[in-house]
């Protein structure tokens, strides 16, 4: 019998040891033919025993030595917002495919430079949206596409938290390090599960509001944070809402919040009304709740013919490690995830932004 050929490991890198790269570690560790060779990060003892639970060979504190280490073949990036695009473009020149945290980058035109960098390279540029792959998220996408509520032309999505300012005073609260507030933080995965529940629908324009009401006065900061007001003033917005028209006919409102007055448990939101039934997915607790209730709303024959839909949890962050996984070994399909679809949403966000400076409604090219 002629022998099987065994693929190389594939060799990862990490920059990055918050909990975003810690759940990247771990989904890597899982993966068979998988090695996680380098590790980036400035936290000295945090990083010494990651490397160490991980065993991981190279433990640097720049990002920059990580992408010379010999033999690398991809790289996970998570770390603030706005050093997404120079360590992205920094691997993709290097020929070295891309796993980036949510959003793309700070801006449209930093997650321009990202797709264009990658397609140059020829390589993967993927953005970690695990919401999408929550199960309710999946159960509710494929109801939706499967036609039971007909043609869907109302959405309203949302993610509201009673104190969630991520840390007062940090990179997340400075407008130049993260681009935004919660509409950039939550909203991004709000938009992003919203269009593709609804079959990507492309949105023709923007009305959209944002507020700082809470933030500027040192409220609504996370239990673990609630006095974390080290370094920076609070730039950003703590609410947001806009209001899309889309391309078919139908309208989309979104709504994220790190900070109101509001219930305590954070909720993660979706409904939509169609022409032949309505749905709703309602996950209290987002943040821990695997699953949440949803509900398709029908008639038959003229009868009240709601359902209860039973779903499983997804499998987050271990599922878009996987997924990225997949499609860096199978050249055939690099072309295809050059990061286009988070370079739309990212274009999206920019117009709300700038619909909410300039007070008006603003279209998408």
């Amino acid at each position: 019998m002629p022998a099987i050929d065994t693929p190389p490991p594939l060799r990862v890198g990490v920059v990055g040891l918050g909990w975003a790269g810690q759940q990247h570690l771990d989904a890597y560790r899982a993966i068979p033919g998988v090695e996680v060779i380098a590790l980036a990060g400035q936290e000295e003892d945090l990083l010494r025993r990651l490397a160490e639970e991980h065993d991981v060979e190279h433990r640097l504190s720049d990002y920059r030595d990580l992408l010379e280490v010999p033999g690398l073949d991809a790289v996970s990036i998570a770390v603030p917002t706005f050093l997404h695009a120079p360590i992205a473009l920094a691997a993709l020149e290097r020929g070295l495919h891309v796993l980036c945290e949510k959003p793309i980058a700070r801006t449209a035109e930093e997650g321009q430079s990202m797709v264009e960098a990658a397609r140059r390279a020829g390589r993967v540029l993927e953005i970690a949206f695990n919401h999408r792959l929550r199960g309710d998220v999946r159960a509710l996408a494929e109801r939706v596409s499967a036609g039971q509520i007909g043609r869907p032309y109302y959405g309203r999505a949302s993610w509201q938290r009673r104190r969630g300012i991520p840390q007062l005073g940090s990179w997340f609260t400075n407008h130049d390090m993260s681009g935004g507030g919660p509409l950039i933080d939550l909203g991004v995965h709000v938009l992003d599960y919203a269009l593709h529940i609804l079959g990507e629908p492309r949105v023709r324009s923007v009305t959209a509001s944002t507020f700082a009401e809470l933030g500027p006065r040192g409220l609504g900061g996370t239990p673990r944070n609630p006095e974390d007001r080290s370094a920076h003033p609070y730039e950003v917005e703590d609410f947001a809402s806009a209001f899309l028209r889309l391309e078919d006919g139908g309208t989309l409102i979104v709504e994220a919040g790190w900070a109101a007055y509001r219930e305590e448990t954070d909720l993660l939101d979706f409904s939509a009304f169609g022409t032949e039934g309505g749905a709703r997915l309602h996950v209290a607790g987002a943040s821990e709740n695997p699953c949440g209730d949803l509900t398709i709303y029908r008639d038959v024959e003229g009868e009240v013919a709601d359902e209860a839909v039973e779903t499983i949890p997804g499998p987050a962050h271990q599922g878009v490690v996987e997924a990225f996984v997949e499609h860096v070994r199978d050249p055939a399909c690099w072309a295809e995830h050059d990061g286009s679809l988070a370079l739309s949403r990212a274009s999206i966000i920019d117009a709300c932004y700038r619909s909410a400076a300039e007070k008006k409604e603003v279209e998408l090219s």
